[in-house]
């Protein structure tokens, strides 16, 4: 492959795009009008605009993409995360006019896509799975005479999605026929798709994923695992490799269950089993067909790149290392910096990033597509960069990551980077002891505000300055710029 189109934009388009450029492969970006002075769009070799900013209109014109492809001679697609990248018949499309897909075959990604098909297919493997239905339900009370089987409480959830949606806990079984005709019309309106399964609600688990690398020989591995545990909404802010909570032995055996997973889906390429974890048991949940945003922290524990295992993997190559090749190497963590407000419960924010400065030092990673002065767009995901760390023991990790969020400086809107310093600080997470229900054991957005330490020198010299004056004691004169108390709040 000498020139690859990265289908997807913001900062897994311009890391995707590094590894191409290290490795001499000439990259297409693709962009929306919204997107089209953006640091990938300048990256890149070439860039053509695909459309309007609403991505049905420009990121997810598949065969506008695949159309543009031919016309620049591209030999691979990759299509990031997010948007094309587990939609199995744009993946076929690639194929059938022979451009190569970095990633899975299109029924990999159908039978991973739907959680029932998964389940079916991983069954013959003897893999732990939580107890519940293993076909959509459609018979309200048929779900209540299995609900009381498994035991309350439950977990309703979308046999075709995500991130939260068409997720429904349900604790008694009076709320049940209700829940379940919400999670029903959530899932058909975020996928298309109402079919909906229950499951035994674990209550206070681990999330716990496991990185697997297929080639095309039959060659499988993992790289071991990422504790993705810290949520909002169902969705992942931390993440962090290895996990406090596994033994070696039990590393090894969920190891061995991710590579299970993927064979029994014929999988090729980089993807990610997924498990519940509680009290040394561990359950599949699902897995994703595709590059996760957390994959930084398996690429820091491992000394791999990634994307360009992908890229070979797409060009036929075998994988050239074994199981026994590969050992953990240090502490990773990652922080998501999303533009949002942890004080508001962590709804999107918009605005201009009138101050963008990264931090640097040893260890520190940033992921990002920004620069200051740019503005967040309303129409796509809000997350602005990922804060990666890498240290030789989980202390050292988390101090660095401590000193990088204080050095990084964004002003213009509000982020998540307080929280993540909040939650890493915390005692529950120094010492392992949390689950994903962290925020709301641990989290009170009216007392949790991290100030930095210059915005405590400031509002010492505010609070000085008024006391003086107060007391009649100010220089005649003598003029102190100060900032005012909007600014430091900012800050």
């Amino acid at each position: 492959m000498k020139k690859i189109l990265v289908a997807n934009r913001g900062e897994i388009a311009l890391r995707i795009m590094r590894t191409c450029n290290e490795m001499g492969i000439a990259t297409v970006a693709i962009y929306s009008e919204a997107d089209a002075d953006s640091l990938f769009v300048k990256f890149a070799d070439e860039a053509i605009c695909v459309g309007p900013p609403p991505s049905a209109e420009s990121y997810l014109r598949g065969d506008y993409i695949i159309e543009k492809a031919l016309e620049l001679g591209v030999e691979g697609i990759h299509p990031g995360y997010g948007f094309l990248s587990e939609n199995g018949e744009f993946a076929q499309k690639v194929t059938d006019v022979g451009i190569k897909f970095i990633g899975p075959l299109p029924k990999s990604m159908a039978m991973m896509g739907d959680k029932l098909a998964a389940k079916a297919a991983v069954k013959k493997f003897n893999i732990p799975m939580v107890p519940g239905t293993e076909k959509a339900i459609d018979n309200p009370a048929e779900v209540v005479e299995i609900a009381k089987e498994i035991g309350f409480p439950i977990l309703i959830k979308a046999a075709a999605g995500g991130g939260g949606k068409g997720m429904r806990i349900v604790e008694k079984e009076e709320e049940l026929e209700e829940q379940i005709q919400m999670a029903t019309n959530e899932a058909k309106s975020a996928f298309g798709d109402g079919s909906v399964f229950i499951e035994k609600y674990v209550s206070s688990p681990r999330h716990i994923e496991i990185q697997v690398l297929a080639d095309q020989h039959g060659n499988i591995v993992h790289l071991f695992e990422r504790d993705c545990s810290i949520q909002r909404r169902h969705q992942k802010v931390i993440e962090e490799a290895p996990s406090t909570v596994l033994t070696p032995e039990l590393r090894k055996e969920m190891g061995e269950c991710a590579c299970d997973v993927a064979r029994a889906c014929g999988y090729w390429g980089a993807g990610t089993v997924e498990f519940l974890y509680e009290n040394g048991k561990y359950y599949f949940l699902e897995m994703n067909t595709r590059l996760q945003v957390e994959h930084p922290v398996s690429e820091l524990i491992t000394n791999l790149d990634l994307v360009e295992q992908q890229i070979k993997v797409a060009r036929g190559e075998k994988l050239a290392f074994k199981q026994e090749d590969l050992s953990i190497h240090g502490h990773s963590i990652e922080v998501r910096v999303y533009a949002e407000d942890p004080e508001n419960n962590f709804l999107p924010d918009i605005g201009t990033l009138s101050t963008y400065r990264l931090p640097e030092g040893e260890g520190v990673r940033v992921d990002d597509s920004m620069e200051e002065g740019k503005q967040i767009p309303i129409y796509y995901d809000p997350m602005i960069s990922k804060l990666i760390v890498w240290g030789a023991t989980r202390e050292q990790a988390i101090e660095r990551m401590i000193k990088a969020i204080d050095e990084y400086q964004i002003h213009g809107v509000e982020t998540t980077l307080s929280f993540c310093r909040y939650a890493i600080n915390h005692e529950a997470f120094r010492t392992g002891e949390f689950d994903t229900h962290f925020v709301s054991k641990h989290f009170d957005p009216k007392n949790y505000r991290y100030v930095k330490p210059e915005e405590e020198e400031l509002a010492a010299l505010i609070g000085a300055h008024l006391t003086a004056e107060r007391k009649g004691r100010l220089f005649v004169g003598a003029k102190t710029e100060l900032p005012s108390a909007w600014e430091l709040n900012r800050s």
